[in-house]
């Protein structure tokens, strides 16, 4: 079983084209792709959150 999404899930937003631009509130990180912006937490721990995420992002895949 999977510790974490956050790897995972920052790897597949890296490769939709989405980049890391800053730190935000608390444990959360801000990327971004054009106009997007998407928060992402560093302790991302539930596959319904990470997919909820990676649907965000226009992705259809799914952990």
């Amino acid at each position: 079983m999977v510790k974490g999404y956050y790897q995972a899930l920052t790897k597949e937003l890296h490769d939709l084209g989405y980049r890391y631009v800053v730190n935000a509130k608390g444990s959360h990180e801000k990327w971004m792709k054009g106009d997007h912006v998407l928060i992402v937490p560093r302790h991302l721990d539930t596959r319904h959150l990470a997919n909820k995420l990676l649907q965000m992002a226009g992705s259809t895949k799914k952990f």
